[in-house]
């Protein structure tokens, strides 16, 4: 069962960043939910024993390369939301999926001040409001990303209810 809980996991971050690199148009490119770390978040939640900061380090650092980012921006930022959502599993798991969905909005919205803030030590901080869309994108996809992600799991075996 542990097998096939990894399985699911790989088989979803791997979509997620399918998902983040796959071409946008220009005008969709600011509105582009975090994937990665909507699903990261995930796991975090269902299997906190699990998954953790370490998952979350290689999935930024993987980011920043995809991104060409800087190194470890990306990874920063995951890290400290997986930190947090690790301390708060419990209460996460039984929010409803509006309450998760507003929760979710602020942890995306810390790992693009993160972002933004190491950003702007190097002097790359960009110069307008839309840096902030995928926080928003990625709370209002987040029931059904909840829900899907979810599935996946359960039919890998994994039946315990949360």
């Amino acid at each position: 069962m542990v097998a096939s809980n990894f399985k699911a996991a790989g088989l979803t971050i791997f979509v997620a960043f399918t998902l983040t690199i796959m071409p946008l148009p220009d005008w969709a490119i600011e509105f582009r939910p975090d994937w990665v770390t909507l699903v990261v978040i995930y796991w975090a939640m269902a299997m906190p024993a699990r998954t953790g900061v370490t998952l979350a380090w290689l999935a930024g650092l993987m980011l920043d390369v995809s991104h060409g980012a800087i190194l470890g921006q990306n990874a920063l930022g995951l890290v400290l939301v997986i930190y947090i959502v690790h301390i708060q599993h419990q209460r996460l798991r039984v929010a409803s999926l509006l309450q998760q969905a507003i929760v979710i909005f602020f942890l995306l919205l810390l790992k693009q001040l993160i972002v933004l803030w190491v950003s702007g030590i190097v002097g790359h901080a960009p110069h307008t409001w839309l840096f902030f869309m995928p926080c928003v994108t990625g709370a209002i996809l987040w029931p059904w990303i909840y829900i899907i992600v979810r599935d996946i799991h359960r039919k890998c075996g994994y039946s315990a209810p949360y």
